[in-house]
């Protein structure tokens, strides 16, 4: 079905940003490894996968609308140095996420592909109540207990 070039340019430069947060997550999640916080290890892990899942449904949305996905542009990565620049640079990576994906959905709703709006409403639950929300509230934690507590709370 050849779908809209708006619409399929929007899924692309989501699917950038998802390719993004994906790496940095990885990263992160590795380096949390390495540092023995098991915890955010998990915790971070488990958001690569869900960012893999969101690139994997844009794709497919994309291939199903005779689009070419975009698997090279994409924004830099902002790795962090420590837990709280880590947690940050995440936090950042998913506001810019969730705006990018309001754009899109605003798109979607003016060129009358609801299918790809109600794909990326199921993405913005995501990035919105899960990922962003955690983040922010580690980041609370962090700001509440002290980093030394909190980092031994991850441990």
């Amino acid at each position: 079905m050849k779908g809209n070039d708006k619409v399929i340019n929007a899924l692309n430069g989501l699917l950038g940003w998802e390719l993004a947060a994906m790496d940095q997550y990885f990263i992160h999640s590795r380096m949390y490894d390495d540092w023995g916080l098991s915890k955010l290890y998990e915790r971070i892990d488990h958001e690569f996968d869900d960012e893999k899942g969101h690139a994997a449904a844009l794709i497919e949305r994309i291939l199903f609308l005779e689009g070419t996905p975009d698997m090279v542009t994409r924004p830099a990565i902002n790795v962090g140095k420590d837990v709280p620049a880590m947690l940050q640079s995440d936090l950042d990576v998913e506001l810019a996420v969730d705006k990018a994906l309001k754009d899109a959905i605003k798109i979607c709703e003016d060129e009358q592909d609801y299918v790809s709006r109600e794909i990326l409403e199921k993405l913005i639950e995501d990035t919105e109540v899960d990922h962003a929300w955690w983040l922010e509230k580690q980041l609370g934690l962090i700001q509440k207990v002290g980093l030394q507590n909190y980092l031994q709370s991850q441990m």
